[in-house]
């Protein structure tokens, strides 16, 4: 019986998911949430989900929402061994370690390029300055590693490359983070399903969805 995501191609976090379930050949039912028209605040997905979040999944009433959290209980139920998501103690330390650290780097990525594509206004430089520290940071991390953690591919790879594959797609010059860059490429071309997931255009897309939720704010005042 395939398993229920609540899904919006757009976000990080929900393509971080379907892409462990493609590692782990996982049958994963997608359900297309369209946030910038409520779909995630009706009252039938506010029963499974409270928080109103993607990706959500249902696995024959097990709900579940947060995307580090589904892709660690994945592993778990259906991949004990995997090393996806290592069982060794301090191996799986180091990918937790790394899907925190994915937490802080997609929201400073948020603050420094989309605030701009929503508002209209420059991003803080602190936020600019934060976002480049961070990619700095994990720049260093890598080093001349094919993956963050070990010699295999683990979500926290998912993780980190879901959320930062949209430098890319936006232009972000990322010259000066040679080893990030590296292993970004590495990884889109090691993945066989990497392009079926990510290989949309995200611009265009998140500039349609940004004009719609635009729209929308501003009926909503007018009506007020």
């Amino acid at each position: 019986m395939p398993i229920d995501i609540y899904s919006m191609r757009l976000s990080p976090p929900c393509r971080a998911v379907l892409m462990a379930g493609r590692e782990l050949n996982i049958d994963l039912n997608v359900k297309t949430l369209d946030l910038s028209e409520g779909e995630q605040l009706t009252p039938e997905f506010l029963k499974l989900n409270p928080a109103h979040t993607v990706p959500t999944i249902d696995d024959d009433g097990f709900i579940l929402w947060e995307s580090r959290a589904i892709m660690q209980y994945l592993c778990n139920q259906y991949a004990p061994d995997s090393t996806l998501y290592p069982r060794e103690p301090r191996a799986r330390a180091l990918v937790d370690r790394w899907l925190n650290f994915d937490m802080g780097l997609l929201q400073s990525q948020r603050e420094a390029l989309f605030t701009k594509l929503f508002s209209g206004v420059d991003p803080p430089e602190d936020k600019v300055n934060a976002f480049k520290n961070n990619l700095k940071l994990l720049d260093a991390l890598i080093g001349d590693n094919k993956y963050l953690v070990g010699n295999n591919l683990t979500i926290a790879d998912l993780s980190v490359l879901s959320t930062t594959i949209v430098l890319e797609k936006m232009d972000f010059d990322v010259k000066d983070y040679p080893n990030f860059k590296r292993w970004t490429a590495t990884l889109s071309q090691q993945l066989p399903y990497f392009q079926d997931i990510n290989g949309f255009d995200m611009k265009a897309e998140a500039m349609v969805y940004i004009e719609k939720i635009k729209a929308k704010r501003a009926a909503q005042q007018n009506a007020n």
